[in-house]
């Protein structure tokens, strides 16, 4: 068997083995329920094994959908021990439990590949008219609940919702947020070495906020007001702008299409917004803490992610490409998510220094939307030859390429089908 069969033998192995029944779990144990952005990117990897289950994928996740159009973070579709925290304490009333929170709005730009790409026509117009509605109120409550004064920037109210989770980018944000007092008993430092995840001191603060949402009845404009940890998120925007401009592509392929004019005044208020978080001498974008008004003087591989956004010059996209090149020489197994040569890189802690395979595809879609096809085409195999070293785990070591994190994981998996198996 070549190696690249049997590299997509066990990506479709590690697919079935963690699909539960409509909805595919990241990995067994460590989580053991449906992620929203892990999702779709698992749906992408869905699409070349059956298109059918590749739908029902999004469909599942949507059965958590809130009344004012959110999607939530974290479906609870069955009970588990394994992770904390879980429904009761998120205090989420509803049939279905989830969380309070969202995550990064790939499903536009997932739902247009599945569209676009899938071989069974009618099955893919069949989900786009069922889901699309679904999908417009999940964008129209972004720009609703999370840009209340229409600057063109969505904020977000926990690090888990940036799917950044420790990002070293949020230190300064998070240190505002108490420690919580209540006593607790982390699950994730079962299924995975603590040297590869969030400190004590971070979750003591993650578990504060989940407490505050609970606290203020899940309203969102007293907790726009009040929360404590308040940041406009550049990767968040960036994937919220790219899946706007794709829903918008995805309207006029329904039989009946929305008039959609409040969405292409987001996509253009957004497009200004952006712009004006540009750091020229780092040539990329940085973060914004809400509390201060100022941007966060941190470069991450967020940064970049404007590039998918279709947010940036065609300057900005060549410094931007300078800048990817030069990290990823510095870290040889995909992109670090903080550069090597931070005071604050660490290669297996979580985001504060792995590579992730489904950022570097995202950066990767961008360097060769913008004609960078060379960079994109060398992260492309530098990404391959992560999971030829390593295999499928849930982020890596860019120096070394080791796996770090959970084994056998869903997106990992996932995006390698998609885009080099």
């Amino acid at each position: 068997m070549s190696q690249s069969v049997n590299l997509t033998h066990q990506a479709v192995e590690i697919l079935r083995k963690n699909d539960m029944g409509g909805y595919t779990v990241p990995t067994l144990g460590l989580y053991p329920f449906q992620w929203n952005w892990d999702a779709g990117i698992t749906a992408l990897g869905w699409l070349s094994i059956d298109e059918n289950r590749a739908w029902v994928e999004l469909e599942k996740l949507f059965e958590g959908q809130w009344e004012n159009g959110m999607v939530p973070h974290v479906i609870f579709h069955q009970e588990s021990d394994d992770y904390f925290p879980g429904p009761e304490q998120w205090g989420v009333n509803r049939a279905l439990p989830t969380t309070s929170i969202s995550q990064p709005p790939l499903l536009a730009t997932v739902m247009k590949i599945l569209y676009e790409e899938g071989k069974d026509r009618q099955l893919a117009q069949n989900k786009l008219e069922l889901l699309f509605p679904k999908l417009l109120a999940y964008h129209r409550w972004w720009y609703k609940e999370r840009d209340l004064h229409s600057t063109g920037l969505v904020s977000s109210f926990h690090p888990w919702e940036s799917g950044m989770d420790n990002s070293a980018a949020w230190d300064e944000a998070l240190a505002r947020v108490p420690q919580t007092e209540q006593a607790y008993e982390r699950r994730d430092l079962n299924h995975v070495d603590s040297d590869q995840r969030p400190l004590k001191e971070q979750y003591d603060r993650y578990i504060y906020l989940v407490n505050f949402f609970k606290e203020n009845a899940f309203d969102y404009e007293l907790i726009f007001n009040h929360c404590p940890y308040h940041t406009q998120d550049i990767s968040l925007n960036a994937i919220l702008q790219r899946g706007t401009i794709d829903l918008v592509a995805l309207n006029q392929k329904l039989s009946q299409p929305y008039d959609l004019p409040d969405l292409e005044v987001e996509i253009e208020r957004t497009r200004q917004a952006i712009a004006s978080l540009w750091h020229e001498e780092k040539g990329l974008f940085l973060n914004r803490d809400q509390h201060s008004g100022q941007a966060i003087d941190f470069a991450t591989t967020a940064g970049m992610l404007p590039l998918y956004g279709r947010s940036v010059s065609a300057e900005q996209a060549s410094k931007m490409a300078i800048v990817i090149a030069e990290w990823l020489e510095a870290g040889k197994y995909g992109l670090a998510s903080v550069h090597p040569a931070s005071e604050k890189f660490d290669a297996k802690r979580y985001w504060r220094g792995p590579s992730w395979l489904h950022i570097n595809w995202m950066i990767a879609d961008g360097l060769h939307f913008y004609g960078h096809d060379e960079l994109a085409e060398r992260l492309r195999i530098r990404s391959r030859e992560i999971i030829e070293t390593a295999g499928y785990w849930e982020y890596f070591d860019p120096i070394t390429g080791e796996g770090c994190g959970g084994p056998d994981f869903s997106w990992t998996a996932a995006i390698a089908l998609y885009w080099f198996l």
